[in-house]
């Protein structure tokens, strides 16, 4: 088999992951399995994947539905499939903060205040939800919010520690909106998108308490015009506060799930598969060098991982994320390598502020990219990743893809 059809299986490995995790498909799944018969029924889908989840639960139970509110990141609606729903669909920003992220804050809030006090609310969050809703404390700007944000997404920060600085400048992160809902039930759909899966990272824990171990955000390190910009929100709500005690949450999808059916597919196409014990984190080019030595001098076969690695950005970064520059540096240490192929995407379709997933890399990567006249090595250190790879050709396009649990990490290795 040729390297273009074996670029091909990969790329259907990758989709083959991409369904199983699917909004819809997970939502429906579940409610199928677990019905909420309560009545009234309040939706509230947010994230990413939130038009997908909210899908979902319409074709298991429209009628329970009494309303709905969905707010997903820009380009990720479509209110024609709400068409006999009374459904509030909003369009928010992501990965930065704006003032359309502070308007979906007031507008859920009305949402959860206006409902009658015996309502059951069913929330599905997925990731992006922390970016896409927020509710600042007194004194907090739009301009500070956007700034400290734009700080922490190139700070190389794992995600409990972002969000330990985005908790600390919200109203409703934290637990805090279980407070809102002022003795109403809820059962919580989860997406993960975070390592561990911990239900206080998903979408910053919008109805969870933090644990006691979770970090401060006097024991980060940040830049001091960075630290005067936070203003501290009313204090969270305790593990025992009486707000939890009608919320149940649960994950339905997670980068788990999505691993699993990458190595069904994988054994399916009659590879053999070697999955990684845990979740892959750190830094990027760190990353890359273990990913790029592993395919290198292990057995032939199908290699998955999965996880978030961190990059640091300069001041003006160029085109592309961490699967691109992580895909692009383990391309410089295969070149040359004719049996080697290595994907790098998020499940969420986007990688950065591109609308690109990532990209699919092999052994002739870098030829085909300098002979367009780039330098993978001076595009890595811009964080200009992607520029060098749709010279090469090997971007990956998905569009929005109803889910986000965190990013795969697919190699192959003929003999």
């Amino acid at each position: 088999m040729d390297l273009i059809n074996h670029r091909k299986n990969l790329l259907d490995i990758f989709y083959s992951a991409l369904q199983a995790v699917n909004g819809r498909t997970c939502v429906r799944d579940y409610l199928l399995e677990h019905p909420v018969a309560r009545q009234p029924l309040y939706l509230v889908s947010v994230g990413k994947a939130a038009n997908e989840m909210a899908e979902g639960a319409f074709e298991v139970m429209p009628a329970q539905i009494t309303r709905a509110l969905v707010i997903t990141k820009a380009g990720h609606g479509d209110a024609s499939l709400f068409k006999s729903h009374a459904v509030t669909l909003l369009e928010s920003a992501h990965p930065l903060p704006d003032q359309r992220s502070l308007q979906a804050g007031a507008v859920l809030l009305s949402f959860i205040h206006d409902a009658p006090p015996d309502a059951h609310f069913l929330f599905l969050i997925s990731g992006g939800t922390s970016s896409l809703v927020e509710v600042l404390p007194d004194g907090m700007t739009l301009a500070a919010l956007a700034q400290v944000n734009e700080w922490l997404l190139g700070s190389g920060l794992d995600i409990h520690h972002i969000n330990c600085v985005r908790k600390a400048m919200s109203c409703i992160k934290g637990g805090r909106l279980a407070v809102d809902l002022a003795g109403r039930t809820a059962d919580v759909l989860l997406i993960s998108d975070v390592p561990g899966n911990a239900l206080a990272n998903i979408g910053s824990g919008l109805l969870v308490a933090d644990d006691e171990n979770a970090p401060r955000v006097s024991d980060i390190d940040m830049p001091s015009q960075i630290r005067a910009l936070i203003k501290t929100a009313p204090a969270a709500p305790a593990k025992n506060h009486p707000c939890f005690l009608g919320i149940k949450s649960h994950i339905i999808a997670s980068n788990e799930v999505a691993c699993r059916a990458a190595e069904r597919h994988a054994q399916q196409l009659g590879y053999t598969v070697h999955r990684h014990a845990d979740i892959i984190t750190g830094d990027t080019i760190d990353v890359a060098h273990v990913q790029a030595r592993m395919l290198k001098e292990g057995v032939p076969g199908v290699y998955i991982g999965g996880g978030e690695t961190t990059i640091q950005l300069p001041p003006q970064p160029g085109r592309g994320g961490r699967n691109q520059s992580l895909a692009l540096a383990v391309a410089q240490e295969i070149a040359g390598y004719n049996n080697i192929v290595f994907l790098a995407a998020g499940t969420d379709g986007s990688d950065g502020s591109t609308h690109d997933a990532g990209a699919i890399v092999d052994g002739a990567t870098i030829k085909r990219g300098e002979g367009k006249g780039y330098d993978a090595a001076s595009c890595l250190m811009r964080a200009d990743a992607g520029t060098f790879l749709a010279a090469s050709g090997d971007l990956i396009t998905t569009d929005p893809t109803g889910t986000n649990v965190m990013d795969l990490m697919l190699g192959m290795k003929t003999a």
